[in-house]
């Protein structure tokens, strides 16, 4: 069985995973590569979630490429950034996980959320396509930017309720 224990930066892959969202998120993983290899993921708790395009390094030396799998997503357009911008922040309320492109959004197939974006006068046509949902902006710690977006770091920020302080 083929053994993955950490991310390497890049490397001539011998092999594909291809994964849905759902398994991808998963630091511990029992599947098989794209030609039918036995493969173990064993990834550090505090490994961020696998993308499109990541390589890992196997215990005997292989690199192994991490590729998205098609699957059922519900692709939202409409005519005004206003309105896309709206649906976001409803879906976002909802903590569902969105891919955010030019023009549109795409989320996970889901009946309720489809009617809910059609009565909102959006265009919602439900495709089959890799998703790779927004990490968040706190959900940056140990992700690589692959050009198209960056992670996020914020420093800490104590609030003090009920407390007025001068600036000195």
């Amino acid at each position: 069985m083929l053994v993955l224990r950490q991310f390497c930066q890049e490397g001539v892959p011998v092999a594909e995973l291809v994964l849905p969202f759902e398994l991808r998120t998963k630091r511990r993983l029992l599947t098989q590569t794209a030609d039918g290899e036995e493969v173990g993921v064993l990834l550090p708790s505090d490994s961020r979630s696998l993308r499109e395009g990541d390589y890992l390094l196997a215990d005997d030396g292989r690199c192994v490429a991490i590729r998205a799998a098609d699957e059922k997503l519900l692709q939202v357009r409409c005519a005004d950034a206003a309105s896309l911008a709206k649906a976001a922040y409803h879906l976002g309320n909802r903590h569902v996980k969105v891919q955010v492109g030019q023009g549109w959004l795409r989320l996970a197939e889901d009946d309720v959320l489809a009617e809910m974006l059609c009565q909102m006068g959006l265009v919602v046509e439900r495709i089959i396509a890799p998703f790779e949902p927004e990490q968040g902006a706190y959900g940056g710690g140990h992700h690589h930017s692959h050009g198209q977006e960056s992670a996020f770091h914020y420093a800490p920020k104590l609030h003090l309720f009920g407390r007025h302080h001068d600036a000195a």
